[in-house]
């Protein structure tokens, strides 16, 4: 018998080396070899015989899918959500589902602060007009944005990640407001959070950040109403999920200056995204990178690739959502 019979994985998208390191000395590895994602039924295939995937959280692990991989012992996502895995019918089969949770906390919080500055003091828009050969010297009211510093910065949902971005504000001497079904009171204590429900954040912040996971509550959390709600001098800021803002409803928004701009990293239907956000200047869009540093990349990868060798082992995988 080969020393790899019965720890098969099926790696959906290409990964950084680090984790396919620690999985190919034990265990029969194949990888996509592109980066695009897998169709359904070709990873319907795929899954058939092996022991183990891991896949991204842009691949939709359904119930179709984990019954045809009757062999799987875990699903390892490669990401924090895992709303893409039906963990009901995987914990059904004895299946273990994990995530990589921890390690891009600081990364994402620096790209939700990168999205602030870059559509508070439109970078990307000056970039586009520098490159476009319309700088033709200085002037005092070309490209005039908007200050960050002493503004009131709204964080809804205050778990690592939204703490994380509250946390970076120290510097810029900011009042924080968050919305949360739990007291952080760590976060209060640091920078003298405030707790308020979530109308009187957007009502009072400058910056609205959104840090909550996806559930059927937090679908279109951000709609016409609530963006209604917010100052015409604030921004809003989406690192979290695509779906929870309603994107037809923002384009509207902003292009009736009911807000002053938006920075989004993820999108409802992703890699579409609304038609109507490509045509504005004050829309700052990024695809889905807030994890994309060479370290925290990285470090997604061996802690997947160490929730497969636990499972493969007969262990709980350290980054386990399910109990099986």
């Amino acid at each position: 018998m080969s020393s790899k019979e019965g720890r098969r994985v099926y790696v959906s998208r290409p990964i950084p080396e680090p984790g396919l390191d620690l999985l190919r000395p034990s265990c029969d590895v194949e990888v996509k070899p592109t980066g695009d994602m897998v169709p359904h039924e070709e990873l319907v295939e795929k899954v058939k015989g092996r022991d183990a995937l891991l896949c991204l959280l842009t691949e939709t692990i359904d119930e179709e899918i984990i019954e045809a991989g009757s062999d799987l012992k875990i699903i390892a996502n490669y990401a924090v959500g895992y709303n893409n895995v039906d963990v009901e019918s995987a914990t059904k089969r004895g299946i273990w589902v994990s995530n990589t949770p921890g390690v891009l906390t600081d990364t994402t919080a620096d790209m939700a602060w990168a999205l602030i500055f870059s559509i508070a003091r439109r970078t990307a828009e000056a970039d586009k007009f520098l490159r476009a050969g319309k700088f033709h010297g200085w002037s005092a009211t070309m490209l005039l944005g908007g200050d960050v510093y002493g503004k009131t910065l709204g964080i809804i949902g205050a778990g690592r990640i939204g703490a994380a971005v509250a946390k970076r504000t120290t510097g810029f001497k900011m009042r924080v407001l968050y919305s949360d079904m739990v007291p952080n009171e760590e976060l209060e204590k640091e920078v003298g959070a405030e707790k308020v429900d979530t109308d009187t954040l957007l009502k009072e912040s400058d910056f609205v950040s959104v840090h909550v996971p996806l559930m059927p509550e937090t679908t279109h959390l951000i709609n016409a109403q609530k963006l209604a709600m917010m100052k015409p001098t604030a921004y809003l800021i989406n690192t979290s999920r695509g779906p929870v803002v309603d994107e037809a409803a923002l384009a509207e928004a902003l292009r009736n200056n009911v807000i002053a701009g938006a920075g989004l990293d993820v999108y409802e239907e992703e890699p579409k995204v609304h038609p109507g956000l490509l045509e504005l200047d004050n829309a700052v869009l990024t695809p889905h990178i807030a994890s994309g540093s060479v370290e925290t990349r990285a470090k997604m990868a061996t802690m997947a690739a160490e929730n497969v060798l636990a499972a493969l082992d007969g262990k709980t995988p350290p980054n386990a959502v399910n109990s099986v």
